[in-house]
């Protein structure tokens, strides 16, 4: 069955039928006193947010067996709250796999490249570190986590949350940190290569994800620890098995710690030594990066996106010199 309504290119005027994939789903009680359902519709192209106003209670047990990574079939129309388009969800149901044939790479978003080719790519990085300590350290990292970083998001929400997306967040950060080398010959790029490889490494332990990138929420452990003080518990046993030194697991254990800056973001300390500090702004960089791509991918030359959340509310603009 072809599908002909992607996100990115609704009808603007009337209803249309066709399937989405399930990014998150809640139940909830209106102002009214009635239930509400409130979900992230998601297909190739993007996601968009939907409501189902005044649901039933014969309703309200359907739709509490929807879950995050399920396919649905909805009626809705495309209306407009606070600058954003939104989806007025009129019936909806789960995808029937007797009935309803799919091409399930319609509804995944997923990293522009293969995910083999992007590991192959770290793992050759991580494999010239010249300092055996940090060698050691980064390609088993790699090689214990390959069959779930070919397929792993980089978020449940946000930045790189697609299929694939952990690793074209190291790859591109990879990409970014030799080449900052070049130009500030101070730093160490064994550091930065090892840092960046195992910054977000525990994220694969932090969220859980299905294998097609869709993440249905965070697990216990990451819920109560989150994948920075993780990443320094994975780091600490690893070192440890293979007999790193102190001063360099401790280091390793620093950029981790400080590689989000601020402690409302996570960080209880803040980079003090240069490979450090740089991961931060190469973390940072390549998210907000990724935030405008991702924006401005359906956006008309001429014209603004809507705003950002990620990016403070900003409406972001795309030239006419990008057609």
């Amino acid at each position: 069955m072809s599908k002909e309504f992607y996100i990115n290119n609704l009808p603007e005027e009337g209803s249309f039928t066709d399937f989405y994939m399930v990014r998150a789903v809640s139940l909830k009680l209106g102002s009214n006193g009635k239930v509400y359902l409130d979900m992230n519709l998601g297909d190739s192209s993007g996601e968009i947010n939907g409501k189902k106003w005044d649901v039933s209670p014969e309703e309200e047990a359907a739709f509490s067996k929807i879950k995050e990574g399920d396919l649905v079939k909805v009626r809705a129309s495309v209306n407009e709250w606070n600058g954003t388009k939104q989806l007025r969800i009129g019936r909806i149901r789960k995808y029937d796999p007797d009935s309803d044939k799919l091409d399930v790479s319609d509804y995944v978003k997923a990293a522009p490249e293969k995910g083999t080719d992007m590991f192959n790519y770290v793992l050759e990085r991580a494999s010239a570190i010249g300092d055996e300590g940090l060698r050691i350290m980064a390609v088993k990292f790699l090689q214990d986590n390959r069959d779930r970083l070919l397929y792993y998001p980089g978020a449940m929400r946000n930045h790189h949350a697609e299929m694939s997306g952990l690793l074209y967040h190291i790859k591109r950060m990879l990409m970014m940190g030799i080449r900052a080398c070049e130009v500030y010959t101070n730093l160490d790029r064994d550091w930065i290569v090892c840092g960046v490889i195992l910054h977000d490494m525990e994220k694969l332990n932090e969220i859980e994800s299905t294998e097609l990138g869709v993440s249905p929420g965070y697990s216990f452990e990451g819920k109560m620890l989150g994948h920075i003080a993780q990443g320094v518990k994975a780091v600490e046993l690893m070192a440890r098995e293979v007999g790193l030194e102190e001063e360099k697991k401790i280091m390793l254990e620093h950029m981790i710690l400080s590689h989000h800056y601020e402690p409302e973001f996570g960080s209880p300390v803040k980079p003090v030594f240069p490979e450090a500090e740089m991961l931060h702004y190469l973390d940072m960089m390549d998210a907000k990066m990724f935030d405008f791509e991702d924006a401005l991918f359906n956006v008309e030359p001429g014209n603004f996106s809507e705003r950002v959340r990620t990016l403070d509310g900003r409406m972001l603009y795309k030239p006419t010199f990008k057609e």
